[in-house]
């Protein structure tokens, strides 16, 4: 699989570091919205700013935020993220050690929901896009193929290739068109009445 920009990948320590709710919400809303502070924070996401602070500090523990001095004022403490994605270890939720597993699946589980609600704000506002943005600029497609778990790492694969391709694009830079846009890949197994899963 090609290698990502400034990609964290995440062991066992530091898989149980981020696998909390709030956590994964908290670097989330820092990839997406920039340097912020615990109050800051509280107040997006409906929290109280002692939480948001005490799982900021953890997040620090383990190296996934960071001070941002550059934008403190007086006492304020502002954070910032020190990478821009995550990936995990292949074998981390087949882990002997059932606190691994466990945190492996409140990872996974965390960021399926995750993407359902950002799925949700957009159908809930996507009559606020006009122009190019309202109709044939995003996608809800599912597919469904025949693979091999080699041709599906192959695929997968592939599409981090594509994707990776556009990560920089020149032509989107000065573009006042350009957005920021989310993609959500989702590549597994389906039960079958041909196949049961084991």
């Amino acid at each position: 699989m090609p290698e990502q920009h400034n990609l964290r990948k995440l062991d066992a320590r530091s898989l149980r570091g981020l696998a909390h709710p709030l956590r994964m919400e908290l670097l989330n809303a820092l990839r997406r919205h920039g340097p912020a502070t615990a109050s800051m924070l509280a107040e997006r996401l409906g929290e109280s700013s002692g939480a948001t602070s005490y799982h900021l500090r953890q997040l620090a523990t383990h190296g996934f935020v960071e001070d941002a001095p550059e934008r403190g004022k007086g006492r304020e403490r502002w954070w910032k993220v020190v990478d821009q994605g995550i990936s995990m270890e292949d074998d981390l939720h087949q882990s002997s050690d059932p606190t691994v597993r466990g945190a492996a699946e409140v990872l996974l589980q965390g960021l399926a929901s995750q993407h359902g609600r950002e799925l949700s704000e957009w159908l809930a506002t996507r009559d606020q896009w006009f122009g190019a943005w309202s109709d044939h600029a995003m996608d809800l497609s599912d597919w469904e193929l025949r693979l091999t778990p080699a041709l599906s790492r192959e695929l997968i694969g592939k599409i981090h290739e594509l994707l990776s391709s556009y990560k920089d694009s020149e032509a989107a830079e000065d573009n006042p068109e350009a957005e920021q846009v989310r993609l959500h890949t989702h590549v597994f197994p389906i039960a079958t009445d041909r196949r049961k899963p084991q």
